[in-house]
């Protein structure tokens, strides 16, 4: 599934002037690729991962999913069925277990109890993690085994467009390595479109592609 941003601007009042978040930003991503956006604090990339992510809307442009703007997408639909975000925090519900969590997408989607474990197993062995996980809690789980989870969530939802916020902002560099490794996996043998933004090069240049943005555009 491909996302393309045709000349995306978004401005939002702040308290004392208006404040021009993403000015004039163009790309097509393609399906079965690995992007890092890199920039900044303040330079925009958080914000447009979150009009990617259907969170809001641009004021100027527009963002096509699947064909169709985010304008016209039901957006509560559009992260349910197409995009999917990981965040640096993970966002796990703590009195959820591991397979709790990763199966949370397909009970909202009242997929049956018997299938929807299965997938849950599937998907948590994907991202090397054993069964012995399956009844944690996720306060009894290093940052590395979070994001393991997180990720193992998002594969169950079955997305086909993964946007990540900093997922390794949390972790070491053996850990970093290998949710970088997964997450490019994902574009390489599912055929996703894989956008992260980052701060760390080690992260970007296992990119396919690597942008930049500065004060709201690319550079």
């Amino acid at each position: 599934m491909s996302i393309s941003l045709k000349n995306v601007s978004y401005s939002y009042r702040g308290k004392y002037q208006t404040v021009r978040a993403v000015d004039g930003v163009s790309y097509d991503f393609e399906p079965g690729k690995c992007y890092a956006i890199i920039g900044k604090s303040g330079s925009g990339k958080t914000t447009l991962l979150s009009l990617m992510a259907g969170l809001d809307v641009p004021t100027e442009g527009e963002i096509i999913i699947d064909g169709k703007s985010t304008k016209q997408w039901n957006r509560n639909r559009l992260r349910r069925d197409a995009v999917s975000v990981i965040y640096q925090n993970y966002n796990l519900f703590p009195l959820l277990t591991v397979q709790e969590n990763i199966r949370y997408p397909l009970d909202l989607k009242k997929v049956p109890r018997k299938n929807a474990t299965e997938l849950a197993v599937k998907v948590r062995e994907r991202v090397e993690l054993s069964a012995s996980y399956d009844n944690r809690l996720p306060a009894h789980l290093s940052g590395g085994e979070q994001q393991r989870v997180a990720i193992a969530r998002t594969l169950a939802q079955g997305c086909k467009i993964i946007l990540a916020d900093e997922p390794t902002g949390n972790l070491d560099s053996t850990n970093t390595a290998n949710i970088v490794k997964i997450l490019c996996s994902l574009a390489h043998d599912d055929g996703c479109t894989v956008i992260i933004v980052t701060h760390d090069p080690a992260v970007a240049e296992q990119a396919d592609a690597v942008l930049q943005m500065k004060d709201g555009s690319w550079i």
